[in-house]
């Protein structure tokens, strides 16, 4: 062998002993057992699908018989139109808020979010607060005038407990919709419900409780199981304006008569405090 081979060879022999070796290091950074678990990010946050433009939402719309207006939405405030909000109650997901200062319905979503419906007050729903729950959901309910509010306004007579009440329809104070709340087993004869008057939506009036525009309770209605938690309060916002010096009264005389409700009812009364 020359001295030429042996060179070439003894080069190759070193060239392939640090090719191995570094493969041996190579080797080394890596295990043949299971690893650490690879960190997973975290899940996105809950983000409430899109509403949809307001033409959609509160355009005309047939339903359950009845032929629901389109909603003038122009001459709303639209601070006042149906919207995902972020939640200012700290409630949680599922529970309805209404605040009676900012006259807006909260429905708590998940991932901090809220939808927020306006709604109009009227001297009961102004006045009353405190936790209930939606025992009952009706649509195009019937509406029973207590008879405190017959009593002053006797063109109600045809509509009183003893004549059978008035029929659902586009002209039902109660609306499209009502959600009936109760405490416990009692009735609070307290409402949330449809209304036709829009544009008493983001205002107090006289009589009453908390109104939606129909198109939103209908919506409301849709989300929201019985035996939903409901959270009244003044709380959020700044302090309450004045309202009429007038008697609270509700607007309802008391679940009809034979409807199916989620427990047993104890004895209704014309009052709600």
């Amino acid at each position: 062998m020359s001295d030429a081979s042996f060179r070439l060879s003894r080069r190759g022999f070193l060239n392939f002993t640090a090719l191995g070796a570094a493969s041996a290091a190579v080797s080394a950074c890596s295990t043949t057992g299971p690893g650490p678990a690879p960190i997973q990010p975290p899940p996105p946050a809950s983000v409430e699908p899109p509403l949809g433009d307001y033409e959609t939402m509160y355009g005309a719309m047939s339903d359950n018989g009845f032929d629901l207006p389109a909603i003038p939405v122009n001459k709303i405030d639209h601070r006042f139109l149906r919207q995902i909000v972020p939640d200012p109650t700290g409630q949680r997901p599922g529970t309805i808020v209404v605040d009676t200062t900012g006259h807006f319905l909260y429905l708590v979503r998940e991932g901090g979010q809220a939808i927020r419906y306006g709604v109009g007050l009227g001297r009961a729903g102004f006045e009353w607060s405190g936790d209930a729950v939606v025992q009952w959901k009706q649509k195009w309910p019937k509406w029973t005038p207590p008879d405190e509010m017959v009593a002053r306004q006797p063109e109600l007579t045809q509509f009183s407990a003893k004549n059978g009440g008035m029929p659902g329809g586009l002209k039902n104070p109660l609306g499209a919709r009502a959600l009936y709340l109760f405490q416990g087993n009692q009735d609070t004869l307290y409402r949330l419900h449809g209304s036709p008057e829009w544009w008493s939506i983001g205002k107090s009036v006289s009589s009453g409780c908390v109104r939606l525009i129909n198109q939103d309770i209908i919506d409301l209605y849709d989300r929201v199981p019985t035996k939903t938690p409901v959270v009244v309060t003044a709380n959020i916002g700044a302090p309450e304006e004045d309202m009429p010096e007038r008697k609270a009264i509700p607007i309802d005389n008391g679940v009809p008569t034979g409807s199916i409700l989620l427990g047993p009812v104890k004895k209704l009364t014309n009052e709600i405090f």
